[in-house]
């Protein structure tokens, strides 16, 4: 899938971005109560679309600036008119070298 694609409140198969942002992991706190960290990157894909990408937790550290990533089975959200794709609740992320 290209980020040409993906529609708003929809979940995908797979899609491929490389890091060219990753902005400072912040502090929030949860609906329900609790805490947890979120972190804002922007991913390229080959046509060089750009979406926001949101990574929760233990998520944040495994992904750095300049790598290439694959999200499997995740989601599309629209956040102040703009799109954002995460892991969801079911999905994944897959570093590719």
């Amino acid at each position: 899938m290209k980020v040409s694609d993906l529609k708003a409140n929809n979940n995908f198969d797979e899609l491929v971005l490389k890091i060219i942002e990753k902005n400072e992991p912040r502090e929030v706190t949860r609906r329900f109560g609790g805490s947890a960290r979120v972190c804002d990157l922007i991913g390229e894909d080959e046509d060089g679309n750009t979406v926001q990408i949101t990574l929760w937790n233990d998520e944040i550290d495994t992904i750095e600036a300049n790598e290439t990533l694959k999200i499997i089975d995740g989601w599309v959200k629209e956040w102040d008119n703009q799109l954002q794709v995460s892991t969801g609740r079911n999905g994944k992320l897959e570093k590719i070298s």
